[in-house]
């Protein structure tokens, strides 16, 4: 087991359920709840049961997928908590992706003023993202987490084996933020990524540990996303407006797929606006088109995706904010663009896949 210590509680990766039992034993919590939603109650839950022997948990099942991850679920499970007289003195657990973590952790971090909650992110998306940095909340009117708070949890417990419960779709889905990272900050970390053809055959224990260190140490010099955490957002300023825009069509993007199209993109940008080279752009950008499907929005759809940006949370005077990439393994915050640069990055995107496929 690996033990990233941060500020206020830890990280625990691989065999990390004695670190569990232990944390359980010496609180002594009044109750134990446990949300799920239905894919994590069938293949996650009884993993959780029988690794950690507890057997009082009170799960509240939730649907499954972003398009629940709003204040509707949140009552629901408001509610759930106050008909079993839940108390401060109670502790949550989210067991599933990010949508539970970042859901199921707002409620507990609101309900009577905050109640204690630990992570069990069962994605690969969660465990190498959203299961760090304290970030909760959920999506309001289309736009993604724009209603939230920062809170830590107790601990957050990570077992690659529940990995082994995806589908290839989800995996590769949270990939995309292992790529982010190394892209961001580590180009020894890319130039490893670069060797890895084939995502069935990877030692995940291997790349989530690394990432991680990438995530815990921007997040510790800038807990609160006033500056350098914003490094974090590369892709996802172009990415989010995506996911947005695909949520309620009848295929919804996953939010690593969405990402990677935030990526490629924004590449375009930071060779314009920073001088990355084309050959970097154009490596990383056949790099995530060989292992995401393409999803291309119709031209028409340029102007609501912008819009969609103009909602995003880094934003500042008006502008649109981005995170880019002066030279792979660097980054550089606030960079605003202008619409016209925007919308020549999607058509990057666009004629791209085009490309790639001749």
């Amino acid at each position: 087991m690996t033990t990233l210590e941060l500020k206020d509680y830890n990280i625990y990766v691989g065999d990390c359920w004695e670190a569990f039992r232990q944390l359980i034993r010496e609180r002594h919590y009044s109750q134990l709840f446990v949300i799920v939603d239905e894919n994590t109650e069938q293949h996650c839950l009884p993993l959780l049961q029988e690794k950690t022997g507890l057997d009082n948990l009170q799960r509240i099942r939730i649907s499954a997928g972003e398009l629940h991850k709003n204040i509707d679920t949140c009552q629901f499970i408001w509610r759930s908590m106050m008909q079993a007289n839940a108390d401060r003195k109670a502790l949550t657990i989210n067991l599933g992706g990010g949508v539970i973590g970042d859901m199921g952790g707002f409620c507990a971090a609101t309900f009577k003023r905050g109640m204690d909650f630990v992570q069990v992110p069962t994605t690969l998306l969660s465990q190498v993202d959203a299961s760090i940095g304290g970030k909760l909340g959920i999506d309001f009117q289309d736009v993604k987490n724009s209603v939230g708070l920062f809170a830590n949890p107790q601990a957050v417990f990570i077992d690659p084996s529940f990995l082994q419960t995806l589908s290839q779709r989800e995996v590769r889905s949270g990939f995309a933020e292992i790529i982010k990272h190394a892209l961001i900050a580590d180009l020894d970390q890319w130039k490893t990524l670069l060797a890895q053809p084939d995502l069935s055959a990877i030692d995940w224990s291997a790349l989530i540990v690394p990432s991680l260190k990438i995530k815990q140490k921007i997040v510790e010099q800038d807990p609160f996303e006033r500056g350098l955490r914003k490094a974090l957002n590369f892709g996802h300023t172009i990415g989010h407006a995506v996911e947005s825009h695909a949520l309620t069509s009848p295929e919804p993007l996953l939010h690593g797929e969405a990402i990677a199209i935030g990526m490629i993109a924004e590449l375009y940008l930071s060779h314009q606006q920073l001088g990355l080279p084309m050959a970097s752009t154009r490596q990383a950008t056949q790099f995530l088109l060989s292992r995401y499907d393409r999803y291309i929005p119709d031209a028409d759809a340029t102007q609501r995706l912008i819009a969609l940006m103009y909602n995003d949370k880094k934003n500042e005077g008006g502008q649109i904010n981005f995170s880019l990439l002066p030279q792979l393994g660097q980054v550089e915050v606030n960079q605003a663009c202008s619409e016209a640069s925007i919308a020549d990055a999607l058509r990057y995107y666009r004629e791209a896949c085009q490309g790639f496929d001749e």
